[in-house]
Parts: structure tokens; C-alpha cells; sequence
């Protein structure tokens, strides 16, 4: 059985590992001893006659020795201890792609983490997206497995870096203020913000420049820290695991010459190619990417006052968001159609109900107890006002309860103010006839709104 490249005292069972330690240190495909013994024994008992020369070199020097000599004939095809298993490269696949219970909830909690990070930072936008197309990063990376993949240290799990984020939208930007995609969505190129530098020539910055950051030619000092900060997005994986795509260079040669200097020419592209499938690790489509973008509000007042005045800023990377879900892209492999998403209006609906209940419940704490009373029936009404559309209820029912119930609390409690009572009158003038059918004549009379609102 292919091994991994560990101590003997790390043994070999490694299933409750990440995923990035399953796909780097503790990946099982390396040929062991015990394999080439076993290949050995195999090869022995086919009953032809290279068999038979290995049954008899075996009884002569013993497995060992006709293991080191069999290796020695370029014509045996033994492997060398420590050679990559290709047989157990494909199977190293199934046991890197699973997560565990584990890592969906080191995930989950990292997810969580960010949550409330963001709910205690101010200026945040936050974008809730799915994948619609498999996802991948990473590729470059040098691994035995041809592609390399993106972790994230030192939970060993997928992610989409910050870093990358911040150059799609930077591209996204730039698309969009260039003009050649229709409506420019607010970003322009034509406007710019002047930035004095003391002993230095000033700057005229871009909207770019302020938002992600002046880029500099090589030797250039003069640079800009951008106003936005991207965080890394933690995928929350739909069924579980990972999935492996396969990419099959039919053209091996003209893309990839052999030899060098002089003699490293590419060859004509043919259709006498010997095509090499390659597997690489993806996250599968219908995956949840959350994106937080964080703006350093005050740094971006003094680089762009008018970019951040009303939410400005929110506006354009909206965009340049909508831009890249739709035409970009986000990973690897992007100009075939990998790494794209769509905004998840779904969640995000779900997201900002209860960024309002939140922000509810905080401005309830800071009321008193008659206030918090009167707020709670108004938030009522207002909801049963737009359920209704247009129609009202029968009176006697609930919500005409509701209104009596609040009018004889404000007239039996002691420790309400006087203007504590008013303003319940004035909610249940408000409200009540735009919820019930009644006759706010009789409802004034009935609920003694008159000395109410008179204390």
C-alpha cells in the first residue's frame, strides 16, 4: 500500500486530518518496501517465464536483494522505494476530497468568526454569492499531483484569499470606468483627488487609486495605501467534499518544448499529440462564498472626501461586484469558465432581516420601559400593514386588541410620563385606523385618547 512521507511514529492512518494536510505532508502515494515485496510476489506467481526468473532469482538472494537487482535492468519497470505510486495517486484522490464532521465545522466556525467580526465593525459591506461554476486556486503551487491547491494556515482548509479578491474588483473597477462595458455604474477615470505629501510633488489620485491602492512602477516611492481591505472568504462546501476536475493538454509538445536554449523550440501543433490527463482539486458549484469588504472610512476622507460621503463607496464596489460575479470570475481557470458566481439574494435578504432585528433590538435596549412598549407596537403595525396590501382587518380582532391593550396601559401605569402617554395616544392614532376598519372618532372616545394625550 502507497505510504505517505511521515516518521513510522506518525503512522499511517491520517483520516482525521485537514484536507491540506491530507493533499501536502500526509498525501499516501509514495512506493514502500512492503509494496515492492508485494509487486515482487505478484509478479512471481503469473506462471510465464519472467516469473519463473523471478521465482528463482527470489529463492537465490532472497526479496530484497532481487528487488535492488530487478531495479537495476532498465527493461523490469520495478520502481524505485519513495517513486510516486501512480496507482496510489488515483486513489490518494478519495481520501483528500472528503471532510470530514470536523471540517465543516472548523469551517462553519471561521464562518461565524467573521460574522461577528463584521457585526462589530463599522463600514463593512458584506455580499452573500454561490458558486455557479466549479472553483479552484491555487493551481501553480508545486505538488506531486501535477496542481497544487490553496489552503488556508493552519486549518488546512480551502478558502479564496483576500488578495485575490482585491484584484478581481481592482479589474472589475477598471472594466467598468473604462466605458467599453456600457453603463460605467459611477466609476470614472476622468475624476481625480488631489493628495499633498509633505516633501513630495502632490499626487492626483485616481477612484482606483483611493479605494485599492495606488499601483507604482518599480523604484516608485510614492505610494498609497487603499481605503478598502478585503478578508478572506471561507466556502461553506455544498454535500460535503471536494470535487476533481480533469484537464487533458492534447498539444504537450507545443506547449511545452523540450530541450532549451537554441534547441528549445515548440513543435507545430498536431492531432499525433500523446494526450496526459491531469486531475486537480476544485470546490464544487452550489458552494456559499460571504465577502467582506472593510473601509477605513477615515483614510478614505482624507484621500477622497466625496467617495465617501453617503455610502458612496458601497455603491461602486456594488458594482464592481455585479461585474465580477457576472464577466470575471474569482480563482484560478476563470477564462474557461471556472470560479464564477451569482449574488445569493436569498441569503442575502436573510442577512440584512436580521442586521435589522439586531439593530431593532439594540435600539430597544436603550428605551425605557413604556417606550420600549409603544416601539414594539409600532414595529407590529407597520408589519401587519404591509402583510395586509391594502386591505384592512375586521374590528374585535387582534390587532384592534392590541391598540386597546396599549391605550389602558398607558392610563393605569403610575411611572409612565406624560409624555410617554402622549406618544402612545399618537402611535394608536397613527396606526390603528391604517391597520382596522373602525371609526377613529369612536375609537378616541372608547380608548380615552383625549386625556392622554392631555397630561
Amino acid at each position: 500500500m502507497p505510504i505517505a512521507a511521515v516518521p513510522a511514529y506518525l503512522g499511517q492512518d491520517f483520516s482525521t486530518a485537514s484536507p491540506g494536510m491530507r493533499f501536502g505532508m500526509y498525501l499516501p502515494i509514495w512506493t514502500s518496501t512492503p509494496d515492492l515485496r508485494q509487486e515482487l510476489r505478484t509478479r512471481a506467481s503469473k506462471g510465464s517465464p519472467e516469473a519463473r526468473e523471478i521465482l528463482s532469482l527470489m529463492e537465490d538472494v532472497g526479496v530484497d536483494a532481487a528487488i535492488t537487482a530487478l531495479q537495476a535492468r532498465s527493461s523490469s519497470k520495478l520502481p524505485q522505494v519513495w517513486f510516486k505510486n501512480d496507482f496510489g495517486a488515483r486513489e490518494a484522490w478519495n481520501k483528500i476530497i472528503r471532510l470530514t464532521h470536523n471540517d465543516q465545522a472548523a469551517m462553519q466556525a471561521l464562518v461565524m468568526r467573521q460574522e461577528h467580526l463584521a457585526s462589530q465593525s463599522p463600514d463593512m459591506l458584506i455580499l452573500d454569492a454561490v458558486a455557479t461554476a466549479p472553483f479552484t486556486t491555487g493551481l501553480g503551487n508545486e505538488h506531486p499531483l501535477e496542481n497544487g491547491f490553496s489552503f488556508l494556515t493552519p486549518y488546512g482548509l480551502p478558502y479564496l484569499p483576500g488578495s485575490g479578491i482585491k484584484g478581481v474588483l481592482r479589474q472589475a473597477a477598471r472594466e467598468l470606468a473604462s466605458g467599453e462595458w456600457g453603463n460605467s455604474q459611477g466609476w470614472q477615470t476622468d475624476i481625480s483627488f488631489p493628495l499633498s505629501l509633505r516633501g513630495k510633488p502632490d499626487l492626483e489620485l485616481s477612484m482606483l487609486d483611493a479605494l485599492f491602492g495606488r499601483e507604482t512602477d518599480d523604484g516608485d516611492s510614492q505610494h498609497v495605501r487603499g481605503a478598502i481591505s478585503f478578508w478572506d472568504a471561507i466556502p461553506q462546501i455544498k454535500g460535503g467534499q471536494l470535487a476533481v476536475d480533469i484537464m487533458t493538454p492534447h498539444q504537450k509538445d507545443y506547449y511545452q518544448p523540450q530541450g532549451g536554449g537554441k534547441s528549445h523550440v515548440s513543435k507545430s501543433p498536431h492531432d499525433r499529440g500523446d494526450p496526459n490527463p491531469i486531475s486537480f482539486l476544485t470546490v464544487p458549484p452550489g458552494t456559499a462564498f460571504c465577502f467582506h469588504a472593510q473601509c477605513d472610512l477615515a483614510h478614505l476622507q482624507r484621500l477622497a472626501p466625496a467617495l465617501a460621503q453617503d455610502g458612496q463607496w458601497r455603491t461602486l464596489l456594488s458594482a464592481a461586484f455585479a461585474h465580477a460575479f457576472a464577466w470575471l470570475g474569482f480563482g484560478a481557470k476563470t477564462a474557461v469558465g471556472y470560479g464564477a458566481m451569482q449574488l445569493d439574494t436569498s441569503a442575502q435578504y436573510r442577512r440584512e432581516q436580521a442586521q435589522a432585528q439586531a439593530a431593532q433590538q439594540a435600539k430597544l435596549a436603550t428605551l425605557s420601559e413604556a417606550q420600549r412598549q409603544i416601539e414594539v407596537f409600532v414595529q407590529e403595525f407597520r408589519a401587519k400593514l404591509e402583510s395586509l396590501r391594502g386591505s384592512k382587518e375586521n374590528p374585535n380582532a387582534v390587532f384592534h386588541g392590541k391598540a386597546r391593550a396599549l391605550a389602558k396601559l398607558a392610563q393605569e401605569s403610575a411611572d409612565w410620563s406624560p409624555d410617554e402617554k402622549r406618544l402612545a395616544a399618537e402611535s394608536i392614532e397613527e396606526w390603528l385606523p391604517q391597520v382596522v376598519r373602525v371609526d377613529m372618532k369612536d375609537e378616541r372616545k372608547k380608548l380615552k385618547l383625549a386625556s392622554l394625550k392631555a397630561q
